[in-house]
């Protein structure tokens, strides 16, 4: 599925037009959630997920996210949204999150995420802090 943006960007959810190279690059080296993620971790994450979208000017890819399904879990987990800067400021991120959460095919019931610093654009889409959610990080050594 393909969504037109103005300014030359389009939002792609086909799967081998993601460039891993960018995504791992951004996500390894810019992200402040996943810095130092190695690019084999990040292509399995790619594979293994439901669905990942694109964001692109041209050829060029300036923004991902990528989203996984549990249904037998009741819950559909948003994952590595990014945007990035130079493109920031044009409401592609709202876009972005949009065509990821509205225009996917899942019907779950609770959507997660993780974010620092993006709560407003969140709450656009109805996230808001859970009541019963916890979470568990791995212990660093």
């Amino acid at each position: 599925m393909k969504g037109e943006l103005p300014g030359g960007y389009e939002l792609d959810d086909d799967r081998a037009r993601i460039d891993l190279d960018e995504v791992h690059r951004f996500i390894s080296e810019d992200s402040y959630w996943a810095a130092g993620r190695p690019r084999e971790t990040m292509r399995g994450l790619i594979e293994r997920a439901d669905r990942v979208v694109g964001l692109f000017q041209g050829d060029t890819q300036v923004g991902f996210s990528r989203t996984v399904d549990a249904p037998d879990a009741g819950l559909t987990y948003l994952a590595d949204v990014y945007v990035l800067p130079e493109h920031r400021g044009k409401g592609l991120g709202v876009e972005l999150v949009r065509f990821s959460v509205d225009e996917g095919p899942f019907a779950a019931n609770r959507w997660v995420l993780h974010t620092k610093d993006a709560h407003a654009l969140y709450a656009r889409f109805g996230f808001a802090p859970g009541e019963r959610l916890l979470e568990r990080s791995r212990s660093q050594p």
